[in-house]
């Protein structure tokens, strides 16, 4: 077999693909075998008719199609390793010669993936900002473990404030009628919380228990129920309870109640050591994150149209998996966020158009810079997902390779090493 290449167009080339007329006859009389097996052929058995008879019987032209689908797919791919290209799409395949006793020839038109022209991404001197932590920081953790570990109060007398927890009963009203799904009993609710939709909550600050009361609320224009959607509602609405938070002083006594140290001190201390690790860590990622922008906008590259479809249609897939794990469907997350596909696929498509683009980018700047990761790097990448997920390594890579990931995975673990060595070229 033989191979040549032709630029059509920019990120575009033309295979021309010779197959020798040897192989080309061993494929027709398969194809007559196989024929032979699935159609009846008067005076034969099935599977038994000579191929001069199937191809009486069928045509010429049937004989070929069927060499043609076991053929041109192997010749192709081989062809594709041959030539070193790298599609991004299914070929637009064209016969230029087909007949027997001659060489089959065809032509394999098909997109590949753009050629990246790297701007400057060495030297940058992009600096990563201190990581710090303020008194008020650990202060306002400190409250927010106050506010986790209050107690519930019940109030004897007093009125609604934002975030009481209220017990209620209520039912919804539209023009007088009530609605499906707007009544509740002993429904206990956070005011503040935005739960409900807005208006209802702050309709019962200042209210007293056992007081009945109508909060009117207009429904948003973008409700995911189209039948309320705009509306004006009324809320019938009887308040059954009031509790309020009763916070502990911040003392070395709650230290002792939520914590296993003895001193407020010591807890204070704790939650500024964890506040730096988290800062230190969201420091580096915004580091990092400016290095890998500023490397990627100096880069030029003209990517194909497909390349961006099919981004978006993994994030698509990606989102109905992540929906479908909590219960929900595509069809119901569009309901709530009053979107449909159309809009879906035009609000992923910058994302997706930075994620194709940073990709082609760090697969360029790797190659210029001869950066591979080692076997033993891979191994010991897998033995620690081994650990992760409690199973044997080898099984594991054996599973990889078997499902054909192993090499999706080694490309995640190069670009990984690539933004190393820029973090390190830029610091």
């Amino acid at each position: 077999m033989s191979v040549s290449v032709e630029k059509v167009e920019k990120n575009v080339v033309a295979l021309e693909v010779t197959v020798e007329a040897e192989k080309f006859v061993v494929a027709v009389n398969q194809a007559a075998k196989s024929l032979a097996k699935k159609v009846n052929v008067p005076g034969f058995r099935k599977g038994k008719a000579p191929r001069r008879m199937v191809e009486l019987h069928l045509g010429k032209e049937a004989l070929y199609d069927e060499a043609l689908d076991h053929l041109i797919g192997p010749a192709y791919s081989e062809a594709v390793v041959e030539s070193g290209i790298e599609p991004v799409d299914r070929p637009e395949v064209d016969l230029v010669q087909i007949e027997e006793g001659k060489n089959l020839i065809f032509k394999a038109k098909v997109i590949v993936k753009p050629e990246v022209e790297l701007g400057d991404y060495k030297g940058l001197q992009i600096e990563q900002d201190a990581a710090s932590v303020s008194e008020e920081q650990v202060l306002e953790e400190l409250k927010s473990k106050q506010q986790q570990h209050a107690r519930l109060v019940t109030l004897e007398v007093g009125k609604v404030e934002n975030d009481d927890t209220v017990t209620i009963d209520f039912e919804g009203f539209t023009d007088g009628v009530a609605f499906i799904g707007g009544k509740a009993e002993s429904y206990e609710l956070v005011i503040g919380s935005g739960t409900f939709i807005p208006g209802f909550e702050e309709g019962l600050i200042g209210a007293e228990v056992g007081q009945d009361l109508d909060v009117n609320v207009t429904f948003p224009d973008e409700y995911h129920s189209t039948e309320l959607a705009g509306k004006a509602a009324v809320f019938k609405t009887s308040i059954k309870k009031i509790q309020r938070k009763e916070l502990s002083p911040l003392d070395d006594e709650f230290a002792k109640d939520v914590s296993e140290f003895e001193t407020l001190d010591e807890l204070k201390t704790d939650l500024r050591n964890k506040l730096m690790k988290t800062v230190e860590s969201q420091v580096k990622a915004d580091h990092l994150k400016a290095v890998i922008t500023k490397v990627v906008d100096n880069a030029s590259v003209e990517i194909p149209e497909v390349m961006f479809t099919e981004r978006v249609k993994l994030m698509v897939e990606d989102l109905n998996r992540n929906l479908t794990q909590q219960g929900m469907t595509l069809e119901q997350y569009y309901q709530f966020t009053n979107s449909n596909e159309q809009v879906m696929l035009e609000r992923l498509r910058p994302q997706a158009a930075e994620s194709v683009k940073t990709e082609l980018v760090l697969e360029a700047i790797g190659k210029a810079e001869g950066i591979e990761v080692t076997e033993d790097e891979v191994n010991e990448e897998i033995q620690k997902l081994s650990e992760r997920y409690k199973q044997d390594a080898k099984t594991l890579k054996q599973a990889l390779m078997a499902r054909g990931e192993l090499g999706f995975y080694i490309q995640s673990l190069t670009s990984d090493k690539t933004v190393n060595f820029l973090v390190e070229q830029n610091a």
